[in-house]
């Protein structure tokens, strides 16, 4: 009956000009197409779509019928009828309206969601690329359509993370990725076998945004399997590889996207991107450096002649986009990029004018977020090296002028106490070796005047800050032994008074309250403790704040852990006064004799 049907139509609509065929035909057309493919009559069709006679109808009307053979295909992979289908989509693909095509063909790839979305584009991609090879007019506004279509479904799959989700694939993912290669290989070649074309700017065009646009997604999360034999076999470093080369192929070798990020509107002339692409921009160039240097994939591209130094300055923008993302795998590529980068470059040789950069500022500031914030500690402790290696690498100004920065805007006890070690460090280095200028005397002074002091004076929360305090003390302790009043060159004794009265006097009466305040605590938790015996759980308050519910042996524990950090600030500040007192008293003792 179907059948029938259909052959009906066809017959009505074969006396017809094409121009006068009405939405009417096409709607019996695709009504009774669609039953003879949902009933079987596979046979029957296919003889339909091959009689010459029905050419016009099958190449106005055809299309309509592809939807109905791909969800087929789709539902009944296994059909023996499967070849039928094939073939029957083959042949509308080559007898029927390319454009009308074109669109149908995008729109069934953008249907599906999940897991359906590779199967769709693995049996749609040839017959994709087969009908735009047939558009000769606006060609590359179809390759950009798509190209966008396509990126658009793939960027929805789950990227694999583990070695055993990578070798699964169970997505998909990769499958997608190698085919969309081999569909974009045609016009890559166009473009370079006919590069005097003007209209192949276009098409250099969309095969440039939609490499920008694979760099991010998937590569930007991607894990790559280590650089060993299974390399190799790495579907995403494969995939990477060849995307890196189109970009060399249609005129865009890596170095000149590298090194020109922030100077693209005189390299990319052509190419207009809108607020959101050129935030996708810096996510893609920072995926391309990160392949190219720490992947080394095509870095025997890179010129010889640059510098380590060079190379630095740029990626550092780069590195800059990784670490302001918040997922571990983006932002750790950041750590990696950085730390290849840095191990090139010579300690102590980074000079201080490159600190006037903006991302050679940004960069150690994200590390802070990283070394804080990041609930992963591997990732935690690889960002305080990398810290402590770019700080190695730094020149004297440079590590002084980094010192500063980081004091004022890390907010954060335990870095801050990490920066003063690093100041000691090289305070160190100054008198056991070469006088340093920015390590001792004026420089030095007001650089002790971010440390050597409280927050909130006597009123610093102590607990808080106890391990950026306990950092400044043994500092100062360091300096009143090492350095003698009358040689003076840190500079302390002259600015002995401030210090007393900024640091020292304002921590003694700090202690005093401290103390007072976690004592009554703890006789208020004991107290409490007796009266709610027959309760499991207890609340006290500290410093304003009220420390969860927990055990009563609990609370005092954590009560008693204050009052012993309490005990060890006052034990090393005792001990600094004391120091200073003999200091001064065999100062003054030297100058009584030598009068």
């Amino acid at each position: 009956m179907a059948v029938e049907e259909l052959q009906s139509v066809i017959k009505r609509c074969r006396i017809l000009d094409e121009n006068d065929f009405k939405e009417e035909h096409f709607g019996l057309f695709q009504l009774a197409g669609q039953r003879c493919i949902e009933e079987g009559h596979t046979e029957q069709l296919l003889d339909i779509i091959q009689n010459e006679k029905n050419k016009v109808v099958i190449r106005s009307m055809g299309w309509n019928l592809v939807g109905p053979v791909v969800r087929c295909l789709l539902w009944n992979d296994k059909n023996d009828k499967r070849k039928d289908y094939l073939l029957m989509l083959d042949l509308l693909v080559k007898l029927c309206n390319p454009k009308e095509l074109l669109l149908g063909l995008l729109e069934l790839i953008e249907e599906p969601s999940g897991k359906q979305i590779p199967q769709i584009i693995l049996l749609l991609l040839q017959p994709l690329q087969t009908v735009i090879q047939k558009l000769h007019n606006n060609k590359a506004y179809s390759v950009g359509l798509a190209l966008s279509a396509l990126w658009s479904q793939v960027s929805l799959l789950p990227v694999p993370y583990l070695k055993e989700q990578i070798q699964t694939d169970d997505y998909g993912l990769y499958k997608c990725c190698k085919a969309l290669i081999e569909f974009t290989k045609p016009f890559v070649e166009e473009v370079i076998d006919d590069k005097e074309n003007k209209e192949n700017e276009k098409l250099k065009d969309e095969l440039l945004k939609f490499c920008f646009k694979s760099l991010k997604c998937p590569l930007l999360t991607a894990q790559f399997l280590e650089q060993s034999e299974e390399a190799g076999n790495d579907p995403l470093r494969c995939f990477a590889s060849e995307i890196i080369g189109f970009l060399s192929a249609i005129g865009h070798p890596f170095p000149q996207i590298i090194f020109n990020h922030g100077k693209r509107k005189k390299t990319w002339d052509y190419l207009e991107f809108e607020e959101e692409e050129d935030k996708q921009l810096a996510d893609s160039v920072a995926s391309l450096a990160y392949l190219v240097f720490v992947q080394g994939i095509s870095i025997d591209q890179l010129p010889m002649v640059l510098s380590p130094s060079y190379i630095l300055q740029y990626n550092m923008g780069h590195i800059e986009v990784f670490l302001q993302r918040t997922e571990e795998s983006v932002f750790s590529k950041g750590l990696e990029l950085l730390e290849n980068g840095l191990l090139r470059i010579e300690d102590n040789s980074l000079l201080y004018q490159y600190l006037e950069i903006k991302s050679f500022l940004t960069v150690p500031q994200g590390l802070v977020k990283v070394m804080t914030l990041c609930p992963i500690e591997t990732l935690r402790k690889k960002g305080l090296a990398m810290l402590q290696l770019y700080i190695n690498k730094l020149d004297s100004q440079g590590k002084y002028t980094l010192f500063r920065c980081l004091l004022n805007t890390s907010n954060h006890s335990g870095v801050e106490a990490f920066i003063i070690q690093n100041i000691k460090n090289q305070i160190h280095l100054s008198f056991k070796k070469t006088y340093n200028k920015w390590f001792t005397g004026p420089q030095l002074i007001s650089l002790l005047d971010l440390v050597l002091f409280l927050p909130e004076g006597a009123e610093t929360d102590l607990l808080q800050n106890s391990d950026r305090i306990m950092a400044s003390l043994n500092l100062l302790r360091y300096l009143v032994i090492k350095d003698n009043e009358n040689d003076n060159q840190t500079g302390l004794w002259t600015e002995l008074g401030k210090i007393e009265s900024n640091f020292l006097k304002p921590l003694h009466t700090g202690l005093n309250m401290s103390k007072a305040h976690y004592e009554a605590e703890i006789k208020n938790s004991q107290e409490n403790s007796q009266v709610q015996k027959s309760k499991d759980l207890c609340s006290v308050t500290v410093g304003g704040e009220e420390i969860p519910n927990m055990p009563p042996e609990m609370q005092l524990k954590v009560l008693h852990s204050a009052l012993f950090t309490f005990d060890l600030i006052e034990s090393v500040l005792a001990r600094v006064e004391e120091l200073i007192e003999i200091k001064t008293k065999f100062t003054s003792e030297e100058d009584i004799g030598m009068k």
